[in-house]
């Protein structure tokens, strides 16, 4: 059997970066991500238990980082009763064309990986995640996140259980703090 051989392709070191630079630039996307940085209070509904929705209140800190290039998200507040802290970081990828984003809580030890895409108007993003739910088993997560205003945001989660119907898990309405 003969082996095949590899073609190398050399680029030259400001070809390569010239597009590196391009794909790198925050744009329009980043800009709209930006506006949603400040301090933000939350209400949150959640219906893990259909017949018992909780409800609870919190604090998201929303700050870019990395030159404009992403948005750090900080949650705090109580779920269950039990203090509840969360971290999202969130980016739209110029090469790909989409909305990327890391989820990672102090109610596990998992990384989420969400990808997806927004509304014509950059509006309302809708990302999508696949897990092992350590109760429920393979699930898919999607996230939506409507921009209603430059005060107002609402996040709302559904969840897709392998062989099963999407359901609606939780909303967040965050109010930005004047």
């Amino acid at each position: 059997m003969a082996k095949a051989k590899s073609k190398k392709v050399k680029m030259d070191m400001q070809a390569m970066m010239k597009i590196y630079t391009k794909v790198g630039t925050p744009g329009a996307p980043h800009k709209r991500l930006a506006s949603l940085a400040g301090n933000w209070v939350n209400r949150t509904t959640a219906w893990m238990d259909p017949d018992n929705p909780m409800e609870s209140k919190g604090a998201c800190k929303q700050k870019m980082i990395l030159d404009g290039r992403y948005l750090q998200q900080e949650y705090s507040g109580k779920m269950d009763g039990a203090t509840f802290q969360g971290i999202n970081l969130i980016g739209f990828d110029n090469y790909t064309k989409k909305y990327q984003s890391i989820w990672i809580d102090s109610m596990s030890t998992g990384i989420y990986f969400f990808e997806g895409t927004a509304s014509p108007n950059g509006k309302t993003i809708t990302q999508k995640s696949r897990y092992d739910d350590p109760a429920r088993g393979p699930l898919t997560w999607k996230s939506v996140t409507r921009i209603v205003n430059n005060d107002t945001m609402v996040y709302e989660m559904y969840i897709t259980p392998r062989g099963g119907r999407e359901k609606k898990e939780m909303e967040m309405t965050l109010t930005r703090k004047k």
